[in-house]
């Protein structure tokens, strides 16, 4: 069985993934205070293939604003979240 080799990250694009990595798990967090289960769901799907269908981007900038996006639609979200309650 043959290993392929992963390119080797500079601390730039490491510190990015984290980044990248820490809004997911925020995200699927605040996904969970969401009282519909279906919305749940949804909202799940639609943040898997959000990430998945923008993770071959490899360059600082364009990861960059994907991320600010991603902050926007959480923001959104949370506040959303607050004002059903």
């Amino acid at each position: 069985m043959s290993k392929v080799a992963r390119p080797v990250l500079n601390l730039k694009h490491f510190i990015l993934k984290q980044e990248v990595k820490n809004l997911y798990r925020k995200i699927f967090r605040t996904i969970k205070e969401v009282p519909d289960p279906a919305h749940q769901q949804e909202l799940k799907e639609w943040t898997r293939r959000d990430f998945r269908g923008n993770a071959h981007h490899t360059d600082e900038i364009t990861i960059k604003m994907y991320i600010k996006y991603g902050e926007r639609c959480l923001k959104e979200l949370e506040n959303t979240i607050n004002l059903s309650k």
